[in-house]
């Protein structure tokens, strides 16, 4: 147990038998009033936001978080395999992890996935991925008098939208949190 004075913003407590991510912890001294902590948290499991005071001599449970980088392996149901790259040793996590930025995933990309004893609690697709288009309609001369965007798929089956000088076979950069076309890789 440690200090409610010895939390920062970005770890993770257990509090209330639920896990939660610190936000953001503010120290407040309310002019005659005795000194506070003001701490908003995000639930790990369930995304719902927590405000609470915490007494300045107050206990709390700072959990133990190990993160690292894994490489995905392959798709199995509910859940992605994973491999750690140092022990070769494979884990199974589950899907909803990794939310709407798990549709861009692809075999042997890098991700990073946080365990809280033996347990994957946080997992996380890189911002930016390279991948090849597959399928877009050619663009019509003189289409080009304005900014405009057509739509194309990607290797991992995703339709995003692109400029009209991408083609069949070219190479993008996609941001994994929005699924916009960034740009073109050589």
């Amino acid at each position: 147990m440690s200090k409610a004075s010895e939390v920062k913003s970005g770890n993770i407590l257990r509090f209330n038998g639920e896990l939660v991510a610190v936000e953001e912890y503010i120290h407040r001294t309310p002019g005659n009033l005795r000194a506070f902590y003001q701490a908003r948290m995000r639930n790990v499991r369930t995304g719902k936001l927590v405000e609470y005071r915490f007494r300045t001599d107050e206990e709390v449970e700072i959990a133990r978080v190990e993160t690292n980088d894994y490489q995905y392996l392959y798709d199995d149901a509910d859940f992605f395999v994973v491999m750690d790259n140092n022990t070769f040793e494979q884990f199974n996590i589950p899907k909803a992890l990794f939310g709407d930025t798990a549709r861009f995933l692809k075999e042997g990309m890098n991700v990073i996935v946080s365990f809280e004893s033996e347990e994957a609690i946080m997992a996380h697709a890189p911002t930016t991925v390279e991948l090849e288009i597959t399928y877009t309609e050619p663009a019509v001369k003189g289409d080009t008098s304005t900014s405009a965007l057509k739509n194309a798929t990607v290797e991992t089956g995703v339709e995003i939208k692109v400029p009209l000088f991408i083609n069949q076979g070219d190479k993008v950069k996609v941001d994994t949190r929005t699924g916009d076309y960034l740009e073109r890789v050589k």
